[in-house]
């Protein structure tokens, strides 16, 4: 056996430990971990090191190393994307023969690709959020100037995000990336890939009966030119009105906001009569409510989770004011009066199910149900027992599908009030459910 070559972001000996002698495809079950992976042209594994999870791609020694650098480069420019741990090359077997280069990836916690959800049919609606998901993912790249190439549900992780769906780029193989932006034909390109490819994903789901009646995959493979195009005219088409209408700046900073961006520089241009004014986004950063959220509490959540926590500590602000006590002094007394006590009395066994930011939406989802079905204010307490036994127990975990869900019985701190209303679930929370 010759030498390995390890490029690693992170110095960590385990890696050592691995079977880099075997193939991918030989490789031990107490090695491997039994998490859901789409489909993919090369051989994929995931493996244990340590206390976390790495997804193992055996490519090219060239593509390897190029994939490595394009995922690095991404990640300084804030694109979702997975996260590059290391290459290794110079891998050989037993005899001698050559094997192989892998680039290795860190698992993203509580993500799953589309596939995951084929096991009782994927609804339409669910099918519809996840393009939503990547059509953002894709205008987000093509801001930073990244052409994919390859764009597909199938090159895509998903995460939960307070009802809807963030998308994260998996496999980097096909892209580029350039300096001096995209051209339109390019970010077309793109658009027509992405438009083909989950077309085909999608009837390849009714075909093997694995798509829910009324999944449409035309229409929804068409969806992703909507959302892409209305998405890409908002952050970045020029607005002309007239000078007596200047509250229209405003109102398309307000509206970029509200998709999750801020603008880091505006074009303002007057005609020369000054009768007429046009603006233009320059630069538009995504994580709008994502950055108000970590820096008035230090929580890193997704964009559409962020929306919702800092709703919940609006409505604390205006019901706990008094002299003295500004923004930042009542999020972080909501964080630790509301936040962490729901997050905190979730059972130790159940807490891989969900990330926290989307425990506390759900609770506050089961809170309104509550309320309605009951005519009653019910407290947070009373909720959160509800939500663990009704809701939560029932969810096999989404930070790593591994083995079984557990059927230890739970201790709730309190009694569940009896008559208490089991919510139902729409159809996207169904279809995570659907898992076990």
């Amino acid at each position: 056996m010759s030498s390995l070559n390890i490029t690693a972001a992170t110095v960590d000996p385990a890696l050592l430990d691995l079977p880099w002698h075997l193939p991918l495809e030989d490789w031990p079950s107490e090695n491997i971990a039994a998490l859901p992976k789409g489909l993919s042209r090369h051989t994929v594994r995931f493996a244990h090191l340590g206390d976390h999870v790495i997804a193992i791609k055996e490519t090219l020694p060239e593509l390897a190393r190029r994939e490595y650098d394009m995922l690095k480069n991404l990640q300084k420019l804030d694109v979702p994307c997975v996260e590059p741990f290391a290459i290794i090359t110079n891998r050989t077997d037993a005899s001698g023969k050559e094997l192989p280069a892998v680039l290795i990836t860190r698992h993203l916690k509580f993500s799953l690709p589309y596939r995951a959800m084929w096991s009782q049919g994927l609804r339409g609606e669910t099918a519809k959020r996840l393009v939503d998901a990547l059509a953002l993912l894709l205008v987000r790249l093509h801001i930073a100037g990244f052409f994919w190439g390859d764009v597909s549900l199938s090159n895509t992780l998903f995460r939960r995000d307070a009802g809807s769906f963030a998308a994260y780029l998996v496999d980097a193989e096909t892209g580029f990336l350039y300096d001096s932006g995209l051209s339109n034909g390019q970010r077309e390109n793109d658009l027509e890939i992405a438009r083909v490819n989950i077309a085909g994903e999608l009837m390849d789901l009714v075909a093997s009966n694995n798509a829910a009646p009324g999944v449409n995959p035309v229409e929804i493979s068409e969806r992703i030119m909507q959302q892409y195009r209305f998405l890409w005219s908002e952050l970045t088409g020029a607005e002309t009105f007239w000078a007596l209408e200047r509250w229209k700046i405003n109102r398309r900073v307000a509206r970029l906001n509200e998709l999750g961006f801020d603008i880091e520089e505006l074009a303002i241009k007057t005609d020369d009569a000054g009768s007429k004014v046009k603006i233009q986004p320059k630069v538009v950063d995504a994580g709008h409510h994502a950055r108000r959220l970590i820096r008035l509490t230090g929580l890193d959540v997704e964009e559409n989770q962020a929306r919702r926590l800092l709703n919940d500590i609006d409505e604390y602000r205006l019901s706990h004011q008094r002299p003295g006590a500004d923004e930042e002094v009542l999020a972080h007394e909501w964080l630790s009066a509301v936040f962490e006590p729901v997050v905190t009395s979730i059972p130790r066994d159940m807490r891989g199910k969900l990330e926290p930011a989307e425990v506390f939406h759900q609770v506050l989802e089961h809170r309104w149900y509550m309320s309605e079905n009951q005519n009653r204010d019910v407290p947070l307490g009373e909720v959160v027992n509800s939500y663990i036994k009704n809701v939560l127990s029932h969810r096999r975990d989404e930070e790593a599908l591994i083995g079984l869900p557990s059927t230890s019985s739970i201790t709730l701190p309190d009694a569940v009030p009896s008559g208490t209303i089991v919510v139902a679930e729409d159809d996207e929370e169904a279809d995570w459910r659907d898992l076990v």
